[in-house]
């Protein structure tokens, strides 16, 4: 199947009051892995380059091993840009061939980040490309970055954006953050719902690895259709390498990386499917 767009993805989820998952990818293991569990379940899936791989020069190299993983699957694979820089750097993974960017000007003003987003939309919509954007800013480490942000949205800067812009998905801070939370999370249900209210785009809960599972259903059923993992997927893979080490062999390492890739993809797949609710896949 070929590669297709946030947009048609999220349709789906909108359909079956479920949440598509964002997983961050950093190298081939990864994603082979992703799409092991995604097939397995027949769910649709976002593979994600964000800030981390991009720096470390792997855009293309993974733009490449993604498209080959979805021209051998049976299921929606999405290539999305992570919590985009800049215009220029949008540009730059449309032309390699990504399907979903996001533009991030979460820590802008107001008016600044709306004027760069109308940027990415106009020239993404151009040729068919789906565009997620941030307010909110959610803050965090991912990707070794620390991001400053107090983590919650202010609802009527919603309102004026959603009249400004259109994007395919927008990304609100509601208490949530990148990388392992300290403590439990404390998710501002109350805020995501006078969001929702408003008629919004799709909606993105980024920083979800680490959030309890009651939560996650919660934020799903109050219309969140979009959750992000990262640091949890990078933390599979490392376990799995170092649960290893002892054997010195280099295949084995990434046979039980790869497997603890997957049995993570797997459970996230079923929490933000809502398997256990419905039974199956809808």
């Amino acid at each position: 199947m070929a590669l297709t767009t946030l947009n048609e993805v999220l349709k789906i989820a909108e359909q079956t009051q479920t949440a598509i998952p964002g997983f961050n990818i950093d190298n081939i293991e990864i994603p082979e892995a992703i799409m092991a569990a995604a097939e397995q379940y027949s769910c649709p899936v976002i593979l994600t380059i964000g800030q981390g791989a991009i720096k470390a020069g792997q855009m293309l190299y993974l733009t490449d091993v993604v498209r080959r993983l979805a021209e051998q699957t049976s299921v929606p694979v999405v290539l999305h840009l992570d919590h985009g820089t800049g215009y220029d750097q949008v540009i730059q993974c449309i032309r390699a061939g990504f399907t979903s960017v996001m533009f991030d000007g979460s820590n802008l003003p107001f008016d600044q980040n709306v004027e760069i987003t109308k940027q990415v939309v106009k020239a993404a919509k151009a040729v068919g490309i789906s565009v997620e954007a941030e307010l909110g800013a959610i803050g965090g480490v991912e990707d070794g970055i620390f991001r400053g942000g107090n983590n919650l949205v202010d609802v009527q800067e919603v309102e004026r954006f959603i009249h400004e812009v259109e994007v395919d998905a927008l990304a609100i801070g509601i208490g949530n953050a990148h990388g392992i939370y300290k403590g439990t999370p404390n998710l501002d249900f109350d805020r995501l719902e006078a969001c929702q209210r408003l008629s919004p785009p799709p909606l993105v809960l980024h920083g979800g690895s680490g959030i309890p599972d009651d939560m996650i259903r919660k934020a799903i059923r109050l219309g969140i259709r979009k959750i992000n993992v990262a640091t949890e997927i990078r933390d599979a893979f490392m376990a799995g390498l170092e649960s290893s080490v002892g054997d010195r062999n280099i295949y084995t390492m990434y046979r039980c990386a790869a497997a603890r890739v997957e049995r993570l993809a797997a459970e996230k797949i079923r929490l933000f499917q809502r398997v256990e609710d419905q039974g199956q896949i809808a």
